[in-house]
């Protein structure tokens, strides 16, 4: 369950850089002298958008394994990694997704599952809540990170973001052009740096506005994967005691590249919370209880 802060900060960050380096190359200027060529416009944020995105979504893996520390495991290390790998093999083999790497890292309670696609994931947990954690608890986070692999979470939301991505690119290059030319009464071809520094400016500003519609996005599949992970075991019991053992353990964060993937997600504020509150989850499966 940690998906908004891969495609939060490493997915705002690429695109800060690329608008960057299209300024520093001049793209901005082609774009913008003549007056705004809005489709050659709308292309190129098309392109530098979904490109943002879907570099983000093609490094989360090994991302995630830097990030945390994270050590594949093959379970042959020790009985917990056996019954790990045996585990997670199982619940894949139902859910109709291919085995995802198993890894362990050290810190507080949590876990996460992230991957390009359903059949190159990775599914890696701590070694709080190794130790915090019964076996059954620990199945039940395991089903929940598969759910999320199974939903195709990570796919889902690199679309959405790319979406939001063109638009702020869009946007930004649009106002930006607008600033330069009706308030300091720019009439020259070239675009001025005011232009350039209003756009730098905007694309961090919308991309914050774009950040809140995919916090928003991933707290819904938390839900999904709530109850993916009461399906996958046939009832939400062990999920809803999962969830109890999380929140005795208050905040436990994750580095913020991961924050939105983790099981126990740390909640900035309700707007860019990437994950509902433990109470909103409890009471959400105990409605699915019969």
């Amino acid at each position: 369950m940690k998906r908004i802060a891969l495609l939060i900060l490493t997915n705002l960050a690429v695109v800060l850089v690329l608008g960057t380096v299209a300024s520093l190359l001049g793209a901005n200027r082609y774009l913008a002298g003549s007056g705004l060529q809005l489709g050659t416009l709308l292309a190129f944020c098309f392109v530098f958008g979904f490109g943002g995105a879907f570099i983000s979504l093609l490094i989360s893996r090994p991302v995630a394994k830097w990030s945390t520390r994270a050590k594949v495991i093959s379970g042959n290390e020790g009985s917990m990694e056996a019954w790990l790998i045996a585990t997670v093999s199982a619940l894949a083999e139902k859910a109709g997704v291919g085995m995802p790497q198993v890894a362990v890292y050290e810190g507080e309670a949590n876990a996460f599952a992230t991957g390009a696609t359903r059949n190159r994931s990775l599914v890696a947990v701590s070694t709080g809540l190794l130790r915090t954690m019964d076996r059954r608890q620990v199945e039940a986070v395991l089903a929940h990170e598969i759910a999320h692999v199974a939903n195709g979470d990570m796919v889902t939301l690199t679309l959405l973001q790319g979406v939001l991505n063109t638009f702020v690119m869009f946007l930004s290059r649009v106002i930006g052009h607008l600033i330069d030319r009706a308030f300091l009464k720019n009439d020259k071809d070239e675009s001025s740096i005011v232009f350039t520094l209003s756009v730098l400016v905007l694309d961090l500003v919308f991309g914050l506005v774009a950040s809140m519609i995919v916090a928003a996005y991933s707290r819904h599949r938390e839900y999904r994967a709530d109850a993916g992970s009461a399906a996958l075991l046939g009832r939400p019991d062990a999920m809803i005691s999962a969830l109890k053992a999380l929140g005795g353990h208050g905040e436990n964060a994750l580095p913020k590249s991961l924050a939105a993937f983790g099981i126990a997600g740390k909640r900035v504020s309700a707007l860019f919370a990437s994950h509902p509150t433990i109470n909103d989850r409890i009471a959400a499966l105990q409605g699915t209880q019969g």
